[in-house]
């Protein structure tokens, strides 16, 4: 079979998407491969459908037991063996998936870093043919990535005592250009064919809302309302939010689970199930979970903390609409979230076998990232421009589909402004000082405070020039600037950037957006639906997909994903060659379920004489 074959029996789907058909041809034709792509792009199937061409046993490797376990469930319901390796199994588990390594029973095999090289496992891999090893969430290895694990190090090591090089082929839905060369240069990667195939999700709708701190609460349950019972996670920063967060959720009638890693194991085990199950539909939780859940019909991710860098906050915003259902990705923001990333920043090395100048040097890294995470939730640009810039992409500056596009603002006229700032800026340098943003508008408006009159900074020319404006203006302005990058802010003091003097020089007229309200007017839950659906036949087959999971003890997703329900409702199909024509069903699953679903639809039918 060819690889348009393969998948479409084994998952189901007619055509690939972007950038999934050539990493799969090179990976075939014996090429190292480093694949960059969002999360819900398909990363999987990049590497699962090689593994099921090549003769003998791939290795993936991911840190994430509730991926190994949610993929090995649905590659077992698509007819493939496979198997994993991780803290989770017992002894007797364990050595059964070994013999079952051994004896080549395994076309697929998930194992944790952390146990690639335990003595046993590397003797059974000496004597088997690997021919690929694929590095799942390879962003890991990096100290610039924005979750570095050490275990992953212990790659290069693994691959050097095998026999016989594999392919090896790392993946990640993040990566800035600095840890896409770390990646390559850390795991050894030779020649590698790279690819990036954008980080654009058009079926996700952001929004950024700044509620006063003791309103978010509010704001929070006015989303959970509007999202009418579907599935929903709610990230916070602390475990003590996650606590009071899921709390005051259930007070209030929502029924909700709690993670976070100071939970018990059984605990925050029983939670992960509880969502992945659909026994409850809304997971408040840290960022410790969400990372490789596989669940595709999350409606609702809300952050109710803003995290300390763009990369977190789009690989767990894009948990919503795994389906390509639309969704909804909503961040809450104060300020005074800033000020607890700081202290995260500040305390989150303490334990770490890292030098003092290396650990400096990732604190460093971190500011700068929390820097720009902020810019994103102040911005009143384009929200998807901006994260797509910051991943390196450019794109038009109105996408239609975020908070910013969808808000009614005013337009108004800063050129005046803006030289007033940048020339208050090159005073203050031409005296030899490097002004904070605090200073810089404290003089423009003409305040007298004492850093200003003790260093006779009442004699600038730009002193005062602004006061009909008002501080808190001049600071929105100042903060455009930045995030336009007119200014930067080193230490925090204020600088002009080329783009700034060239802004000068030109005289071009710059606009800023300015909100006619403090946020965009509450927007009704997107329906999921991107065509028609019988909303009636689609409850009936969900029903029946529940009914069918619980008996064998794996998530709903796993027999169908909602968007084949979907599709099944709209073109009801009644033979097992109709089934293999919804995306997603391959023909084990259409062999598996077909006549059950048929004999639903088919009872609908005549219901509704149809």
């Amino acid at each position: 079979m060819n690889k348009t074959e393969v998948l479409k029996q084994y998952f189901g789907h007619s055509s690939f998407r972007y950038g999934q058909g050539e990493l799969i041809d090179n990976i075939l034709s014996g090429h190292d491969c480093l694949g960059v792509m969002p999360t819900g792009a398909g990363k999987s199937m990049c590497y699962q459908i090689p593994a099921l061409m090549l003769d003998g046993t791939s290795i993936v490797i991911s840190p994430l037991i509730s991926l190994m376990k949610d993929q090995v469930e649905a590659l077992h319901q698509s007819g493939v063996p496979a198997a994993y390796i991780n803290s989770s199994l017992s002894a007797h588990e364990y050595f059964s998936t070994l013999n079952m390594v051994a004896a080549g029973r395994c076309k697929l095999l998930y194992i944790a870093p952390e146990r690639l090289l335990a003595e046993d496992f590397t003797a059974i891999c000496r004597n088997i043919h690997i021919p690929l090893v694929a590095v799942d969430e390879a962003h890991c290895v990096s100290h610039w990535g924005q979750d570095f694990r050490p275990s992953y190090l212990k790659i290069i090591e693994f691959m050097a005592a095998l026999p016989q090089r594999p392919v090896l082929a790392a993946f990640t839905a993040t990566a800035t250009s600095i840890v896409k060369e770390d990646i390559v240069n850390i795991l050894g990667l030779e020649h590698p064919f790279r690819i990036t195939t954008g980080f654009d999700r058009d079926n996700l709708y952001f929004e950024v809302r700044r509620p006063e701190s003791s309103a978010k609460d509010a704001e929070l349950l006015s989303l959970i309302r509007e999202a009418q019972g579907r599935n929903t996670i709610i990230y916070c920063s602390t475990r003590k939010n996650v606590e009071r967060v899921c709390d005051m959720l259930n007070l209030n009638g929502c029924k909700a689970a709690r993670y976070h890693a100071g939970l018990p194991d059984e605990e925050r085990k029983q939670a992960q199930e509880d969502f992945i199950y659909d026994r409850v539909n809304i997971i408040v939780a840290t960022n410790a979970f969400g990372m490789g859940i596989d669940k595709s019909d999350v409606s609702l991710v809300v952050h109710y903390n803003m995290p300390k860098d763009v990369e977190s906050y789009y690989q767990e915003a894009g948990r919503a609409g795994r389906d390509g259902s639309p969704a909804r990705c909503i961040l809450l923001y104060s300020k005074a979230d800033v000020r607890t990333n700081e202290f995260l920043i500040d305390h989150g090395h303490e334990d770490s076998a890292l030098s003092d100048e290396e650990i400096e040097t990732i604190k460093e890294r971190d500011r700068e990232r929390l820097k720009q995470m902020t810019f994103y939730s102040t911005t009143k640009r384009c929200l998807r421009e901006f994260m797509l810039r910051y991943f390196g992409e450019r794109t038009g500056d109105f996408c239609g589909n975020c908070g910013s596009c969808n808000a009614s603002f005013d337009t108004l006229d800063i050129t005046i402004s803006t030289q007033k700032i940048l020339s208050c800026i090159f005073r203050l340098k031409q005296r030899g000082i490097l002004g904070s943003k605090q200073l810089v508008s404290d003089i423009l408006a003409g305040r007298k405070t004492k850093e200003i009159t003790s260093a006779e900074l009442t004699t600038l020319s730009t002193y005062g020039i602004m006061a009909d404006t008002g501080p808190d203006k001049i600071s929105e302005i100042t903060e455009y600037l930045i995030s336009g990058g007119y200014i930067e802010e080193s230490d925090d003091a204020l600088v002009s950037t080329e783009l700034g003097e060239d802004l000068i020089r030109t005289r071009r007229t710059l606009l800023m957006k300015q909100p006619k309200r403090e946020r965009t007017a509450s927007l009704p839950m997107p329906s999921p639906e991107k065509t028609e659906v019988n909303e009636d036949l689609f409850a009936l087959l969900k029903a029946l997909r529940r009914k069918l999971a619980a008996t064998l003890g794996v998530p709903a997703y796993v027999v169908f994903t909602d968007a084949s329900l979907r599709e099944m409702s709209v073109k009801m199909p009644m033979t097992t060659a109709e089934f293999m024509n919804i995306s997603g069903v391959g023909s084990r699953k259409a062999e598996r379920y077909a006549k059950q679903f048929a004999e639903v639809i088919g009872e609908y039918k005549k219901k509704n004489h149809l």
